[in-house]
């Protein structure tokens, strides 16, 4: 190859690079460029969804807020609602843990239905949540009936009634997080575990919940907050009577009619219970990929 012809290449492999930098560097530009199109109702958007909760804050009665906060009606739901959003997440963890596994480790007819059903509450409206649970444990339900019959047991309006009404709705969130996590889980180690001799019932508890637990964990977290904050499955099925139904949101409803700075009150609280909910769960559910 000639001198020139030497040169001539080196001009080339020289330019390739610049012209690469010089196209990444216009990309680069294009992409911080935001169409207003775009813009305008992304920020619309925007204001839609922080500017009721900013009102909220900004009409909350800091003044009077820890006299506020120690009226015994402000006491008792906040109490109620932690006691029985805790039981109905162990409930939760109680049945739906067995559930996401049956869902993700075992191949049987009919299983996409069952997944459908189970999570039929996610979309399903709160109160209907609440009619078909009066249907089936009422008095006259059909489970509920041989229950007073044979026990003398009665889950409406009773504060086992909210357990059962927050089961039923937040019972999805944890199968769904805990399902994703055994499918997403390693099954070698259980494999491992199987081949040493250990029992099926030993390798769930040993190995298979410890691997997923940051899925059940999540998954508890997500029930815990969603049965907190339930409203139309519990005023339907549990009814609203302070002390002993009355939750936190039930709460809320009531109090717009009468007194709305307690109202508001009890929003912040379910609102500082939502944003540490999500603060908690960041990394899972809100961490850009």
């Amino acid at each position: 190859m000639s001198t020139s012809a030497r040169a001539d290449r080196r001009r080339l492999d020289r330019g390739g690079p610049e012209r690469g930098q010089r196209s990444r560097s216009r990309t680069d530009r294009r992409r911080r460029r935001i169409p207003v199109v775009l813009l305008v109702p992304a920020l619309l958007g925007l204001a839609f969804l922080t500017l009721p909760l900013a009102g909220l804050v900004i009409r909350a009665p800091w003044g009077t807020m820890p006299q506020r906060l120690a009226e015994p009606e402000v006491l008792d739901a906040l109490r109620l609602s932690v006691v029985t959003a805790t039981a109905a997440t162990g409930l939760c963890l109680l049945l739906g843990i067995p559930l996401a596994w049956l869902l993700a480790r075992v191949d049987f007819r009919g299983k996409g239905l069952v997944r459908a059903l189970v999570t039929v509450p996610l979309v399903l409206p709160p109160v209907v949540g609440g009619v078909a649970l009066l249907l089936v444990f009422g008095r006259n339900g059909l489970v509920g009936a041989p229950l007073h019959e044979a026990f003398g047991v009665s889950l409406p309006f009773t504060t086992a009634g909210v357990v059962a009404a927050m089961a039923f709705v937040a019972m999805p969130f944890l199968v769904v997080s805990v399902e994703g996590a055994l499918r997403g889980a390693d099954v070698r180690y259980e494999e491992a575990a199987a081949t040493l001799g250990a029992g099926r019932w030993s390798v769930f508890i040993h190995v298979t919940i410890p691997l997923v637990a940051p899925g059940i964990a999540a998954g508890a977290v997500l029930c815990w907050a969603r049965a907190l904050g339930e409203f139309g499955a519990t005023i339907t099925f549990a009814g609203n009577f302070p002390g002993r139904t009355q939750t936190m949101p039930l709460a809320v409803y009531l109090a717009l009619e009468t007194d709305l700075e307690a109202a508001i009150v009890l929003s912040l609280i379910l609102l500082a219970v939502s944003v540490t909910v999500l603060a908690c769960l960041r990394d899972r559910w809100t961490a850009t990929p």
